[in-house]
């Protein structure tokens, strides 16, 4: 039955509208935050993040994300805007109104099955790979699973090795693996000051990783005197969580960053194809161009076609970087608990 008489005929009479909670019109403008403060995130806790702004390093300001962000990932080592009270006195809070777009990212996952990659470190120039040369005994998948990352990711790998007193050739076996690579690499010793590896991260941020027991911490408290002040600061926004569960970046005396990464028992690498490694390599990467779709660039068997092949014959590319090369990129077939 309808109203006015006529079938299926209705006016404005017949709708009923729901007042809604307010008259104002919405809008979607957002403020452009003009004043905002440009800082460093240094460390994150549960919905809170430490920040360290650029033009006062010392202050530590904790913030939180801003409503409009959502879910925007912020990690260690991104440069953010901040809003608010950003003084750094207690009990204050600002807000992350804006993320800038990331330089380099050091990604990895659970496994290599895992299709939700974590976001470890941004913005770091250099990953310094931590390996114990004795006391764990070092393993070049653990190495060649951290190349493959930094590779990926755009970060420059440095590889640290530890413990050298601990062995007659003072390290030089294991890390003649990775000459042809071109990796720099690093010697310390348990009862030395670590100068060398301090002239490489001076004046940069660098992510410092490697499995537990190979001396990361010894370097951490080496390279910034204050560090176990510091990460307790950073541990206090999440209110006592214990600081090695997650990564922390720790000013240098001088200038620079370390960011010291939880120790980890493996380094999934769902995320990375065997191209996005060769793309590091200038000299390699137009070549692989010419390969077949879905070539993993190990070469025969189980890649005849592949293009870095010829470079070898036609004498433009040494075997030997071929071979370390094709070592590397084998670490993305080998699970990652057997690195």
């Amino acid at each position: 039955m309808t109203r006015g008489g006529a079938a299926g005929r209705y006016d404005e009479s017949d709708v009923r509208v729901r007042p809604g909670k307010g008259t104002r019109p919405r809008s979607k403008r957002r403020p452009d935050h003009a004043d905002a403060r440009a800082a460093m995130v240094v460390g994150v806790d549960r919905g809170r993040w430490t920040c360290a702004p650029e033009d006062d390093p010392t202050t530590r300001v904790v913030a939180m994300r801003a409503r409009e962000l959502g879910r925007t990932p912020v990690v260690v080592g991104d440069h953010v805007d901040l809003v608010g009270d950003t003084s750094g006195a207690d009990d204050t809070l600002a807000r992350i109104v804006r993320v800038a777009d990331r330089t380099s990212v050091l990604r990895r996952t659970a496994d290599d099955t895992d299709p939700y990659e974590r976001v470890v470190v941004a913005n770091a120039s250099h990953l310094v790979i931590v390996t114990a040369l004795a006391d764990p005994t070092p393993r070049t998948g653990f190495v060649d699973r951290c190349l493959v990352a930094a590779y990926a990711g755009g970060l420059e790998p440095v590889l640290c090795l530890t413990k050298a007193d601990l062995v007659d050739d003072g390290g030089a076996g294991f890390s003649s693996a990775y000459a042809e690579l071109d990796l720099p690499v690093v010697v310390t010793r348990l009862d030395e000051d670590p100068v060398a590896l301090r002239e490489v991260v001076i004046g940069r941020v660098s992510a410092l990783i490697g499995h537990s027991g190979v001396g990361k911490s010894t370097l951490v408290n080496a390279l910034v005197p204050d560090a176990e002040r510091a990460v307790g600061e950073v541990s206090g926004v999440g209110k006592g969580r214990h600081t090695s569960t997650s990564a922390v970046a720790l000013a240098l005396p001088g200038s620079g960053w370390v960011v010291d990464t939880p120790g980890i028992r493996s380094f999934g690498l769902a995320h990375i194809s065997p191209d996005d490694v060769v793309a590091a390599f200038g000299d390699l990467a137009a070549a692989v161009e010419d390969c077949p779709r879905g070539c993993s660039h190990l070469g025969p068997p189980a890649d005849p076609e592949c293009a870095l092949d010829p470079l070898v014959e036609s004498g433009a590319l040494s075997a030997g970087r071929l071979e370390a090369l094709r070592r590397v990129l084998t670490a993305l077939r080998t699970p990652a608990w057997e690195a």
